[in-house]
C-alpha cells in the first residue's frame, strides 16, 4: 500500500534530473515556442491507437498532461472547464492521461463520472509525454492553428482563459502571457 502511494512521486522524481537536460524552452518547460507540435500515438478510452494530432483536428489546441491522482490537475480543472465552455467551438481541448500509477480503466472510470465535454486519451507508452517533454502532470501546452507550440505552463494557477483568448486574437502575443503564467505557477 505504501509503495503504491510512493510510486507516482518516485517515477516523477526519477524524471526530474532528465528534465533539465531535455527541456529546450527558455522558461524551462516543454518545447520552445514556434516548434511544430509533435504527433504521438496515444490510446482512446476503448484502447484503440490514435494520433494525438488527429484528435486535435488541425485547430488551435489546449493539451493538458493529466492524472487522476494529481491534486494540481484537480485544482486546474475549473480553469480548463471555463476554456471548454467559452472556446470549445474554436479550440480543441484534450487531456492526455499519463500512464504513471493509473490504468486506462481508471481513467475511463474518471471520465465516466466527470465528463467535461472534451476527449481524454491515454499515453500508455509515454510517447506524448516524451514528445512534449511534459515530465510532470498539470502541464498545459497551447498550440496555434498552424500547429506550432506557442506556450507551455505548469501548475494550478495558470490563467488559461486569458491565454486562449490571446491565442485566438493574436498567436504571437501568447508567449508573454504564458511566461507570466509559468512564473506565477512556480512560486
Amino acid at each position: 500500500m505504501v509503495l503504491a502511494a510512493i510510486a507516482p512521486a518516485a517515477a516523477l522524481a526519477w524524471a526530474i534530473p532528465l528534465a533539465s537536460a531535455a527541456q529546450e524552452s527558455s522558461n524551462g518547460l516543454g518545447l520552445r515556442p514556434g516548434t511544430p507540435a509533435p504527433d504521438a500515438l496515444v490510446e482512446d478510452m476503448g484502447g484503440n491507437s490514435v494520433s494525438l494530432l488527429e484528435v486535435i483536428g488541425g485547430r488551435p489546441a489546449l493539451i493538458e498532461f493529466w492524472a487522476s491522482w494529481c491534486e494540481q490537475c484537480e485544482a486546474l480543472q475549473p480553469e480548463i472547464n471555463r476554456v471548454q465552455e467559452r472556446f470549445g467551438e474554436q479550440v480543441s481541448v484534450v487531456a492526455v492521461a499519463v500512464a504513471v500509477s493509473q490504468s486506462r480503466r481508471r481513467v475511463r472510470r474518471h471520465v465516466e463520472r466527470h465528463s467535461h465535454g472534451y476527449p481524454y486519451v491515454y499515453d500508455a507508452s509515454g510517447e506524448a509525454v516524451r514528445a512534449y517533454r511534459a515530465l510532470t502532470t498539470a502541464i498545459v501546452v497551447l498550440v496555434d492553428g498552424e500547429g506550432r507550440v506557442v506556450s507551455t505552463g505548469a501548475g494550478p494557477d495558470q490563467e488559461l482563459v486569458e491565454a486562449v483568448e490571446a491565442l485566438l486574437q493574436d498567436p504571437s502575443s501568447v508567449s508573454g502571457v504564458t511566461l507570466s503564467i509559468t512564473a506565477a505557477s512556480s512560486e
